[in-house]
């Protein structure tokens, strides 16, 4: 099954446009055989204060959404 992005989005934003205004997000890209051998990375995402968002994929890609809110990376409002 092929997972379509919604007209909403593209290949290089393919979170809604929103996001960008509460959080530092980043996309990353990778097949899902590799996305399996990234565990550690992973967990070293989440103890840096990133979230896992969201995952998509298709027959080539896997494409995972981490993020972060601003009051996160700014604490103390600034």
């Amino acid at each position: 099954m092929v997972t379509k992005p919604s007209p909403m989005q593209d290949r290089n934003r393919p979170y809604p446009e929103s996001w960008d205004r509460v959080a530092d997000v980043r996309v990353f890209r990778t097949s899902a055989k590799d996305w399996e051998k990234l565990i550690t990375w992973r967990a070293d995402m989440r103890k840096r204060g990133w979230k896992l968002l969201k995952v998509s994929s298709d027959d080539s890609e896997l494409v995972a959404i981490f993020g972060r809110t601003k009051t996160d990376l700014h604490p103390g409002g600034g």
